[in-house]
């Protein structure tokens, strides 16, 4: 029997590298990795036109979809990005906001109110600090330039809040430097940040609040999840396996390349440092797959979806993967 073609899409990310290099096979697949930088771009192609088999996605657009009971594709618990989001809230030091608390009442930039990352921070700031995020009149926009961030398939959410479009000619950036808003929660630094004294993060000391904040809750933010179309699926369920099988090879092969230093693979000068930090306080792997490893992101993701509207009621964390995968 021949293999299965898969045309699978993401970032070209260290813990896929293998993949793309072939030094992993998925059995049975004949697998074409199509490397795309943009997420977005990724997000937008695999949600709006399937153009892919498999694909890099979005976790809420994915998991509004799950709810919803029409959902077209089916995920494997591969996380392609994952990101510590304290360091991407950034504010006007004009504005007087010096603590978390201090957003209520602001007009706060976010790319897209209902991205992953935006979601993620809104969730830590509520649950952490207890910030009242009722409060907050939110401006939606592409960070570095007019106009929108991308095209998200996000189903509507189930009670709107306040949220406007940026309808003016400048960028979220510039708005932010302009004073027109307070702050900006995103997934990216905005271009003010390092070039203008007033743009700085609310948290200055990031590494170590994220430090923390991983040891008391276990909580490292899910992104980006591997889906596969649920036609594919259908067809061939043996796909869901064969590549969760390769994605683990593949995350294995590249945290050994990482451990060595012998040569320092990456352009990470405190790199040891890093490794011993990595060792202390995930036990030497930042990046486990699997469902059992990565229960408490899941249901703290599931239960912020909840309390911001994005689904009405939470799920079984099982119910969002293919069966029987870790």
């Amino acid at each position: 029997m021949s293999d299965i073609k898969i045309k699978f899409a993401s970032g070209l990310y260290d813990r896929f590298l293998p993949l793309y290099t072939k030094e992993v096979v998925p059995e049975g697949i004949d697998f074409e990795f199509t490397p795309i930088d943009d997420p977005r771009e990724i997000f937008d192609r695999m949600a709006g036109k399937l153009e892919f088999d498999a694909s890099e996605m979005s976790g809420t657009e994915y998991v509004t979809h799950v709810a919803s009971g029409n959902s077209p594709f089916i995920g494997i618990p591969v996380f392609a990005s994952r990101v510590f989001r304290h360091s991407f809230i950034v504010i006007n030091r004009k504005s007087g906001i010096e603590k978390p608390m201090d957003l209520e009442g602001r007009r706060v930039g976010v790319q897209l109110y209902t991205m992953s990352a935006a979601m993620w921070i809104r969730g830590m700031l509520q649950h952490d600090y207890g910030v009242d995020l009722s409060t907050i009149s939110w401006v939606q926009g592409a960070i570095d330039g007019p106009g929108g961030h991308g095209s998200p398939t996000v189903l509507p959410l189930l009670k709107q809040p306040d949220v406007v479009n940026n309808e003016s000619d400048r960028s979220l950036s510039q708005l932010l430097e302009d004073g027109e808003i307070d702050a900006i929660l995103s997934a990216v630094m905005p271009a003010g940040f390092g070039q203008n004294p007033d743009i700085v993060r609310l948290f200055p000391n990031f590494r170590e609040v994220e430090a923390d904040y991983y040891r008391r809750t276990k909580i490292f933010p899910l992104m980006h999840l591997v889906v596969i179309r649920r036609d594919v699926y259908d067809a061939h369920p043996q796909v869901a396996k064969s590549l969760y099988d390769a994605f683990c090879q593949a995350k294995d092969i590249s945290l050994e390349h990482m451990k060595y230093t012998g040569a320092l693979r990456y352009m990470l000068p405190f790199l040891p440092a890093d490794l011993d930090e990595i060792e202390d306080i995930f036990d030497g792997d930042p990046w486990p797959f699997g469902i059992e490893a990565n229960r408490p992101t899941l249901e703290a993701e599931v239960q912020y979806m909840v309390e911001q509207d994005y689904i009405a009621k939470a799920m079984p964390i099982e119910d969002l993967f293919a069966p029987g995968l870790g």
